[in-house]
């Protein structure tokens, strides 16, 4: 594991200002759509998340977006996207312009991902239950074309884990050893229809990964220096990280409140949120 030198602080308190920015823009997003609203909760959850891999953990280059030893990022849970656009802002592949073109007429900044890897979106999602499928078989082709440095990371709500094909693509993982591959679960605990424990229970989400043969870790998803630790020495076999995190992360009223799934965020409440970034910076 990672010891935690002064560098490595020094990259946890970058980390955190980044953090904080894409919470911002992510309320910026989400009041330019009006009354049409976004997907608040399961977008904050992920900003910690987010802020780390494409920070400190994959490798991507805005210049050159298709550089074939990049590594490949699909956001499973595609209702996440608003903290997928904040990070590409953040490492120079969107313009804050752009972010404000966000669910608009004349926007390639959609609800969920579109594909445009020139733009660093590299995979179209939206249908829960997929996007593991998709790193599979991305894995399998990069290591057939003899890419041995690019990596797959695919990120998922653990709602989503309820969907079978979740599992049968982990079962293919191991069978065919991609450890070029890690998957990321958000375990916010809540999901469209409730609470996920009510709607389908996957306690011991790390031992169901671990009898299918993948490595798990599990991490306060919002504690940067243990996500960055998670991702320190990834290989071997398939590894998956189980992020406890909190839907609505960094709003009082929409932490672990189901109604901010996707809602409409007023001015008053955006004006709000701005003067607390005011006083804390």
């Amino acid at each position: 594991m990672m010891t935690h030198t002064s560098t490595h602080i020094a990259t946890v308190q970058a980390l955190e200002s980044m953090a904080r920015e894409m919470r911002h823009d992510i309320y910026r997003m989400g009041l330019q759509t009006g009354l049409n609203g976004a997907h608040f909760g399961g977008g904050l959850s992920l900003v910690e998340i987010m802020a780390v891999l494409y920070q400190s953990v994959m490798r991507v280059n805005p210049a050159q977006p298709r550089w074939p030893e990049r590594d490949r990022f699909i956001l499973s849970k595609g209702h996440g996207a608003m903290a997928y656009y904040a990070a590409l802002k953040q490492v120079g592949f969107v313009t804050d312009e752009d972010l404000m073109t966000f669910k608009g007429n004349h926007t390639f900044l959609y609800g969920h991902p579109s594909m445009n890897p020139d733009k660093g979106i590299e995979f179209s999602s939206g249908s829960l239950g997929l996007g593991l499928a998709l790193g599979v078989g991305t894995a399998m082709g990069l290591r057939k074309r003899g890419n041995h440095a690019s990596r797959v990371f695919v990120l998922m709500g653990d709602g989503e884990c309820g969907e079978g094909s979740v599992w049968e693509s982990a079962a293919s993982a191991a069978h065919f050893g991609l450890s070029n591959l890690v998957a990321i679960i958000d375990k916010n605990g809540l999901q469209y229809d409730g609470p996920t424990k009510d709607v389908l229970n996957m306690d011991g989400m790390a031992e169901k990964w671990e009898s299918f043969g993948w490595q798990a870790r599990t991490v306060d998803g919002h504690n940067l220096a243990e996500l960055l630790d998670a991702f320190d020495n990834l290989g071997g076999k398939p590894t998956v990280i189980v992020a406890n995190t909190v839907k609505g992360k960094g709003v009082s009223y929409m932490e672990n409140n189901p109604a901010w799934h996707h809602n409409r965020l007023t001015q008053a409440q955006f004006d709000e949120l701005t003067a607390a970034k005011a006083v804390n910076p």
